[in-house]
């Protein structure tokens, strides 16, 4: 492999323009690139030229046809820093074709989307093209028809160098990748950026599984499971994009600063219509003003108290103890009680939706009324069962039997009433469990109480219990080990008709309720057939990090297999001892005279103090979720951040501090682990305090 390897003679080669030398290889690809920015140039305008005043039928219409078109403009931007391609494969066959002898081969440039010129042909074939899977799958040992395997090297938006591997090649040695590890270890300055040109073989069978079946992925940290998840979800819009433009997909990730960090990834992909949410932002039935304990928090979040509510919820349905009587005219119909309570009981053995069951009994009674009618020889029609549903008698003995009821009211019963909660409880919490989550105080009105995070799950299940919840084509959950069981099932709520990408590690569960295994969380998710993946081959962390930081895992996660890192620059790890802030601030010059961010974590007790340190040294900073610039690099990151996030430095302060800023020891040495694997290429542990006696 090589940056000098000549190009062979052009296999069906497009047209790079006229100014690429036959001679010399490295300018025909820049003709190349050149040539398809114009071509991406002029698709875009050909597009904004379009007239669709003699299209519409209506200005409804025209308003869809007016977004669709804009949104295609934005997925036909040119991003001046971004490549265009970054990869070809000259295949020794046309894909698809016999492989007749001196059959003729074809050339594709593989990048982040479709580029076609004037005539239809294309330019830049889109990475999740079927004919682009071999330039992440082929190896010496299966080259999968391809001849060459060439990559492209960027400074900026600037094609500078390439590299050549013979697949088909037997006297060619298989060698590592200098541009595709220069590439994982580019130093990371603002948000995060797709990995389209380093997706690696085991993480391609991830991105390209099918839409029908769910993936848990588990991966340690830095082994791309974030990207992988993303790509995937690009993956299935390209291949399933008419049904996911009609079922809608979803990336929930557990805060406000991670979706802030992971948002441009997509749109640089060109798929601009992915909903992203917290679970918060999912269940926000009513406002967040008040806190749990952990205890509490962690009741509310079992599974149990799904079938709390449910008890609580069908406890309104009371049998039916007098006749409903209809007046129509001149005649009288009446339902006797016996048959009313038939109605109520044929209802609950279906299980359906309490509200469907509500809505459903009025045309059950008035279906009883309309037999009686034709008995007596009428004909009644529709529209007269119709008009009996509405009946006013009808309707009072419903609302008798089956009231109304609402979710947040219903909820904030349970919490406020020790007695109907443990009426409802009863074999499912015991005492001590029905005490931590009654509130002291009880609230007057829903809008007066001060609902909990926990509390908002509650009512989405309640709803969901009279209501069902829409459900999308496709849901990514990130960081899905620190869900509750309650958190799991509002989300899988969300794609019951669809399937999920799940993504965590579990030896990152830094809540009292982390998941102890995929199994069970996927149970709860409703996906208990998913296929779960484990990736262990590191990206990110530089080996000596990752080594230090797995001295962790027996304590926190046995079982789970180390991340090996993958990474030929080593980095640096050193761990120092600290007089104060000065030192901390001292440190965090010594990073920033480095290339790339620097992040500082601390315990969150600590951010205040770190703060006004920061100021008084004069050395700006942003928090998670800010852009990072050229000027501005430093990050401080409070500890119950940090997860999911990277930087190329990271200063960490005070590890113990960390670890007791938890409400236990094993979440707090969890939480340690999170914030020892943030560095790309180096990491700073500063400390006055002891280390925690697992780390020595």
């Amino acid at each position: 492999m090589s940056a000098s390897t000549p190009v062979d003679e052009p296999v069906n080669d497009p047209v790079d323009g006229p100014a690429a030398p036959a001679g010399d290889p490295l300018a025909r690809e820049r003709s190349h690139l050149t040539a398809s920015r114009a071509a991406l140039r002029a698709m875009r305008e050909d597009v904004e030229a379009l007239d669709i005043r003699d299209v519409t039928a209506n200005w409804v219409n025209a308003e869809v046809l007016q977004h669709q078109i804009e949104e295609r403009i934005k997925a036909l931007a040119d991003l001046s820093d971004t490549p265009l391609f970054f990869g070809r494969l000259d295949y020794l066959h046309a894909p698809g074709a016999e492989r007749a002898e001196g059959a003729q081969g074809e050339r594709f440039y593989i990048g982040r989307r479709h580029v076609h010129d004037a005539d239809g042909d294309p330019m830049v074939i889109d990475w999740r093209a079927p004919v682009s899977q071999p330039f992440y799958r082929a190896s010496k040992k299966d080259p999968m028809d391809v001849g060459l395997r060439r990559r492209f090297g960027y400074t900026g938006g600037d094609l500078t160098a390439y590299e050549d591997e013979h697949l088909s090649d037997p006297a060619e040695a298989a060698t590592t990748s200098k541009l595709l590890q220069q590439e994982i270890e580019r130093p990371r300055v603002g948000p995060m950026r797709d990995i389209v040109a380093t997706i690696q073989p085991e993480q391609d069978e991830i991105v390209r599984s099918g839409l029908s079946g769910s993936v848990c992925v588990q991966g340690g940290p830095g082994t791309g499971k974030t990207a992988v998840g993303l790509h995937r979800v690009a993956y299935l819009l390209y291949a399933h994009r008419e049904r996911l433009a009609r079922t809608g997909t979803l990336v929930v990730g557990p805060n406000r600063s991670f979706l802030h960090y992971i948002e441009q990834v997509l749109p640089a992909l060109g798929e601009l219509a992915v909903a992203q949410a917290t679970v918060d932002d999912l269940v926000a039935h009513v406002e967040v003003r008040g806190t749990d304990d952990a205890t509490a928090a962690t009741v509310k979040g079992d599974a149990r108290m799904a079938e709390v509510l449910r008890r609580a919820l069908y406890s309104h349905v009371t049998m039916p103890t007098e006749p409903v009587v209809v007046v129509r005219g001149s005649r009288r119909w009446r339902v006797p009680a016996y048959e009313l309570e038939e109605l109520v009981e044929q209802l609950l053995d279906r299980d359906i939706r309490y509200g469907a069951a509500r809505e459903a009994l009025p045309q059950r009674i008035a279906h009883a009324v309309l037999v009686q009618m034709e008995r007596a020889g009428e004909a009644p029609d529709d529209r007269v069962q119709d008009a009996v549903a509405r009946n006013a008698a009808v309707k009072a003995a419903v609302k008798a039997v089956w009231p109304a009821v609402d979710p947040a009211k219903l909820v904030l019963r349970l919490l406020s009433d020790a007695e109907f909660l443990a009426e409802h409880a009863e074999g499912l919490l015991d005492e001590q469990e029905q005490k931590a989550i009654l509130w002291a105080k009880p609230a007057r009105s829903v809008k007066a109480a001060k609902w909990s995070a926990a509390d908002t799950v509650l009512i989405d299940e309640a709803a969901d219990l009279i209501r069902r919840t829409p459900s999308l084509g496709h849901v990514v959950l990130d960081e899905a080990q620190d869900l509750s069981p309650m958190q799991y099932r509002a989300v899988g709520r969300r794609c019951t008709t669809g399937s999920a990408t799940v993504l965590g590690d579990l030896a990152q569960g830094t809540t009292p309720w982390a998941t102890r295994s995929w199994e069970e969380a996927l149970s709860h998710l409703g996906k208990p057939d998913a296929v779960v993946e484990e990736l262990t081959a590191g990206f990110r962390v530089p080996t000596d990090v990752i080594t230090y930081a797995s001295r962790l895992l027996p304590h926190i996660a046995p079982g789970l297999t180390p991340v090996a890192s993958i990474r030929e620059n080593p980095g640096f790890f050193e761990v120092r001892r600290s007089s104060g802030p000065a030192d901390v601030i001292a440190a965090c010059r010594e990073l920033l005279t480095r290339e790339g961010s620097v992040g500082l974590i601390a315990a969150d007790p600590r951010i205040p103090e770190l703060t006004d340190a920061l100021a008084s040294a004069g050395l700006p900073h942003v928090a998670p979720g800010e852009e990072t610039t050229e000027s501005t690099r430093l990050t401080l990151v409070p500890a119950s951040l940090a997860k999911g996030l990277e930087y190329d430095y990271v200063l960490l302060d005070e590890p113990q501090a960390v670890v007791d800023a938890e409400p236990d020891e094993r979440t707090g040495l969890r939480r340690l682990y999170v914030t020892l694997t943030r560095a790309v290429s180096g990491l700073i542990i500063t400390h006055a305090a002891p280390l925690p006696s697992q780390l020595t």
